[in-house]
């Protein structure tokens, strides 16, 4: 005997019907235009530099351009029903305006060339300053030129206002419009935000105009050659640097042959870093009212040559990223107090030194490896 079915219950789809969905949903992927894009972009090759030709421009209406196509079609449709003139007038006035904006627009970019400079490393979290140089060879000016990244979450995919013409935007704005004068250059700056450390390619951008009514878009792609290095984020607040093998955290060791003196011989003001136990607070609170007050430090005579050691396998910490930042802040404070430190991480040892170039170094392992 059967038992009856749920009436509540939907009944599971046939076999012929999933068969049915499974190429429906390739087919709206593929007619959706990501796909079609990714395969676009894989075939541009890579390059800091583009000029723009009539062989690399797109064009298409936009939205704008659609509606106006449709209000021009029923006015063409009353005018032949009603027989009315001026209507024939109007539409192939505008018909005439819109087919000679696709020209306009079309020439505004042809002979532009642009550059891209991929500006300084950021730590993880901050924006990135993207400097792009557009450069016109012409004699005529070129109008709302547009550029944004074609991954970025936020890009606006409207026409230019007018507070983000010329480059208002600054280098926090995803997408930035500049006017090019005759025979000049105009430099941009456009914001890439970082969430994670490493070595990052930038991504695809599109170069674009709407100029001069807004009816059609012209359009090119470019994939850019260059590589972002993105640090990780300090941690925020770091403890003090581990200035010798008694220190709290215990991570790093001063090389051997130097020396620490347990007594002060000194006193100088704070530095970002000191333990507070070395803080003389009786003197912090006698000029916590003077005009500028200062705290003050015991001095106990570190030598200027001392070396420093970081140690990722004693930084205290058992989470990865969580070494990486606490790490990386002690790389600045290190290198702000003008210590000789090394990094050691697993595979890894960068010897003792300081200056512009170890830091770059130790970062760039932290954000590598």
């Amino acid at each position: 005997m059967q038992a009856a079915s749920d009436p509540a219950r939907p009944a599971a789809p046939s076999a012929g019907v999933l068969r049915w969905h499974a190429p429906a949903r390739g087919l709206r992927g593929l007619l959706s235009g990501q796909r079609l894009r990714a395969w676009w972009l894989r075939r541009l090759p890579p390059q800091d530099q583009t000029d723009l030709q009539h062989g690399n421009l797109y064009l298409l209406p936009t939205r704008a351009g659609w509606m106006l196509a449709l209000t021009l079609l029923l006015i063409l449709l009353g005018s032949i029903n009603y027989q009315l003139n001026l209507g024939y007038l109007l539409t192939f006035l505008l018909a005439g305006s819109a087919a000679a904006g696709v020209w306009v627009g079309h020439r505004n970019l042809v002979g532009l060339s642009l550059s891209l400079h991929p500006g300084e490393p950021v730590f993880a979290g901050q924006s990135a300053a993207i400097e792009i140089q557009l450069r016109n060879p012409s004699r005529r000016a070129r109008y709302a030129v547009g550029l944004q990244w074609l991954d970025h979450p936020h890009a606006s995919r409207s026409a230019p206002s007018a507070g983000v013409l010329a480059g208002a935007g600054g280098p926090t704005a995803s997408d930035v419009w500049a006017d090019v004068d005759p025979q000049d250059q105009h430099t941009v700056h456009l914001a890439y935000p970082t969430q994670r450390r490493g070595r990052h390619s930038l991504p695809a951008l599109r170069v674009q105009t709407v100029f001069p009514l807004g009816t059609f878009k012209v359009w090119h792609w470019w994939r850019p050659a260059a590589q972002l290095w993105v640090y990780p984020a300090p941690e925020v607040p770091a403890p003090p640097l581990p200035l010798g093998l008694h220190a709290d955290d215990g991570p790093a060791q001063r090389q051997a042959g130097s020396r620490h003196s347990d007594e002060a011989q000194d006193v100088r003001p704070y530095r970002r870093g000191d333990p507070l136990k070395w803080v003389l607070w009786k003197k912090a609170a006698r000029l916590a009212g003077s005009a500028q007050p200062q705290w003050l430090s015991r001095d106990f005579g570190l030598p200027s040559a001392a070396e420093l050691w970081l140690d990722a396998s004693r930084c205290g910490l058992a989470d990865e990223e969580a070494r990486r930042a606490r790490l990386c802040a002690w790389v600045l404070q290190a290198e702000a107090q003008g210590l000789r430190y090394g990094l050691r991480l697993p595979g890894l040892e960068i010897a003792p030194d300081h200056g512009p170039a170890q830091r770059r170094r130790c970062l760039e392992a932290l954000a590598w490896r």
